[in-house]
């Protein structure tokens, strides 16, 4: 039987995707080689992955609309170039605001423009059928990333240097650019195919500019109450992972006496297990309602990060190993149902709606990593940022169980697109 072609645009998506993560997940690693190297203080390291972190948000859904305006493939290219050219570089780098430009700017716009935007996007256009579980893995493919580059990439920065782990990645990222120029199409109806399980489907660009209609979307959604729980809770999703964990974890566990190479092992050990939750989140977001989903994995999040400062040791104890797999399964888990809350409720517009609602992940994640980096500065030590960021899902899970859908729609529909919707009759 003849494999359908949203199968392979999905495995393209994948190895991108894989990729982004893999280049944001760098700087964890950089973080001691950096400061023994040059003498950079914990808080001034970590404002350049603050600023990547927000401009990885910021981006994504301008980015969406770009790829509405000139297709996934160009956009995809161009920011997986960007991510070249902003890791390469970084090498030559002699002053902390070299720093901020290399990784915070470029690579913060180019993985941006890779986001989970890019899942949606995706899935919105190819998949009918098994829409939820295809969402799932290509949310995966960020935590496999991890998985692929944090051991290869500790490895390179403690033993033949953090420059050889920068041009790692500008490697990387090249090899994937053909990849996607030759297989990536932005539409079924470009290779004269449907979407899978679901009828052909006419495809009219946005004609509006891509920021303009970006924007529009999000003053329609912002008059929402939905929007602002989806966000809320999605911010303080992105301070508990990406901005906390993913960026603090590694010198936190050095701090205790533990190698980092070490760190970086137990990192990669989420992302193994955070691809069986994330996959398993998107076969229930098929079956369950998304916001039950949400406040459950909200909930058993903050349960773990209040434990995990009385965890860290010197070597690797069960106890530790039993957090990284509860964490792992939660990585990522929530994306998938927030992928389809913005669907149910704002239809068409939903894959820019979770740009922006991702945006505000990314912002989280910012405030997180600058914020425990002055913890660590300041008071010598990290557990003030584990207590706080699990008080805070507590909240996330109560925000997110707020949410009304299905036919409850609290405001005006999102706006800005060619097609015809109505948010409140989405679903």
């Amino acid at each position: 039987m003849r494999v359908h072609r949203a199968w392979l645009v999905a495995g393209v998506a994948f190895v991108a995707i894989l990729g982004a993560a893999g280049f944001r997940a760098t700087p964890g690693v950089l973080i001691t080689p950096l400061h023994e190297e040059f003498g950079w203080s914990t808080g001034e390291i970590s404002l350049a992955v603050s600023i990547n972190l927000v401009l990885y948000g910021l981006t994504a859904p301008f980015a969406a609309a770009l790829m509405d305006r000139f297709g996934m493939r160009r956009v995809v290219a161009a920011a997986l170039t960007l991510v070249a050219l902003g890791s390469g570089l970084t090498v030559f780098m002699g002053a902390s605001w070299q720093l901020v430009l290399c990784w915070g700017v470029l690579v913060g716009l180019g993985t941006g423009s890779m986001a989970l935007v890019f899942v949606a996007t995706v899935t919105d256009r190819w998949f009918v059928r098994h829409r939820g579980i295809v969402t799932g893995v290509l949310t995966a493919g960020g935590a496999t990333g991890q998985l692929v580059f944090l051991p290869v990439l500790a490895w390179l920065a403690e033993g033949p240097g953090w420059r050889v782990a920068s041009l790692t990645v500008t490697a990387a990222a090249l090899i994937v650019v053909p990849l996607v120029w030759v297989f990536l199409r932005d539409h079924p109806s470009d290779v004269g195919t449907t979407p899978l399980g679901g009828p052909a489907v006419v495809v009219r660009r946005p004609t509006a500019n891509a920021a303009v209609r970006a924007l529009a979307v999000l003053r329609s959604a912002a008059r929402t109450r939905a929007f602002w729980f989806l966000a809320g809770g999605f911010a303080i999703c992105g301070a508990s992972t990406n901005g906390l964990v993913g960026t603090h974890f590694i010198p936190a566990a050095h701090d205790h006496g533990m190698p980092q190479a070490t760190a970086a092992g137990l990192l990669a050990l989420v992302g193994i297990f955070d691809v069986v939750g994330t996959v398993a989140s998107g076969w229930l977001s098929d079956k369950v309602d998304p916001k039950v989903l949400l406040g459950v994995y909200y909930v058993l999040r903050g349960l773990s990060l209040m434990v995990l400062p009385g965890l860290f040791a010197a070597t690797t104890e069960p106890s530790m190993l039993l957090f990284i797999i509860f964490y792992g399964l939660d990585w990522v888990a929530t994306v998938p149902p927030t992928v389809a809350l913005c669907r149910k409720i704002y239809g068409a517009d939903g894959s820019v709606v979770f740009g922006w609602v991702f945006a505000s992940h990314q912002v989280g994640a910012a405030v997180a990593a600058i914020g425990a980096g002055l913890t660590r500065d300041h008071l010598g030590a990290y557990d003030l940022a584990w207590y706080a960021a699990g008080a805070l899902c507590l909240l996330a899970a109560v925000m997110s169980l707020a949410v009304r859908h299905a036919g409850s729609h609290d405001g005006a529909p999102a706006g800005g697109q060619d097609r015809t919707r109505d948010a409140s009759r989405a679903h």
